[in-house]
Order: C-alpha cells, then structure tokens, then sequence
C-alpha cells in the first residue's frame, strides 16, 4: 500500500491551510441541500453526501487518537479501521451531527497541532498497512483525504 494515498489531491499545498478550513467547506457545501440531496446515493456501492460527512467525522475521531499515540510513544502501532464495516451503521447520524462532530474534534486536533516541534514532525509510528511512517506523513494524510472527500460532495453536487 502506498505510503499516502492522498498526496496527490494535496498537490503541493501546506496540509495546515487544508485542516484549518476543512470544517467550513463542508458548512457552506452543504448549506442549501435539502434532505433528499443530502441522502442521495449516486450509484450503488457510493456514499450520500451525509455518508462522506459521517465518515469525516469518524475519521477524525481515528486520526485524533492516532496523532496522540504517536506522541506519546516510543513508536506506537497504529490501528487501521474498515470503513465499509463503519458506513453500516450511517443511517443512524444525521448531516448536523455528523459536521458538529467533525468540526469539533478537528478544532482539538488543530489546537493539538499548534504544540508540534520539529522533532515531533518526524516521530515513527507504525501502520499495518503502509509500515512506518512518521507524524507529519500522518497530518499530510489527513489533508488530502480531506481534499478527496470534498471532491466527492462537490460531484455529488454537480450531479444535483
């Protein structure tokens, strides 16, 4: 597996700026959709736009405690998550808590970030996954999956 999947929708940018306006993007993308364009499968197998935001939420709710663990240990091995196993449970978050959650812990997270020295950038951890890879790799990760999901709400959209 490759060691950032989403670099590439980062293409370049500083992943701060990302995280810092993450949680107002999804506001203001999401603001005039009704409730049937929130819940809009596109195809089967695709998440609605209240699916992606849910698993937004979730995945911060991941990467909170992975930045955490890899602060605090020595080299700490991260857990990975199925996310389709998670996207079962979706029907039971509504678009309002789902970017309320998200915004939240993505506040504590930037608060988090604001404490990083540069020999916290390069701390190990280790992913199942993708093997060792250091705590900004984590925080670029984070970014551009960010950028990822946007995209996708943004098609989901145009399809409307």
């Amino acid at each position: 597996m490759e060691l950032n999947p989403y670099e590439k929708f980062l293409a370049g940018q500083e992943p701060i700026p990302v995280l810092t306006t993450t949680a107002d993007r999804l506001y203001t993308l999401t603001a005039t959709l009704s409730g049937a364009q929130i819940d809009r499968i596109p195809a089967p197998g695709k998440w609605s736009v209240r699916e992606i935001a849910a698993h937004l939420a979730d995945a911060e709710i991941v990467f909170s405690f992975r930045l955490r663990q890899t602060l605090s240990s020595g080299h700490a091995l991260i857990q990975p998550f199925d996310q389709q196993a998670w996207a079962e449970r979706y029907a039971a978050y509504d678009l309002d808590s789902a970017l309320s959650c998200f915004k939240a812990v993505r506040n504590w997270n930037t608060r988090l970030l604001t404490t990083i020295s540069e020999e916290d950038r390069h701390r190990p951890t280790t992913d199942p996954e993708r093997g060792t890879v250091i705590f900004w790799t984590l925080i670029e990760i984070m970014a551009g999956h960010d950028l990822f999901r946007l995209q996708q709400i943004e098609r989901r959209i145009a399809q409307f």
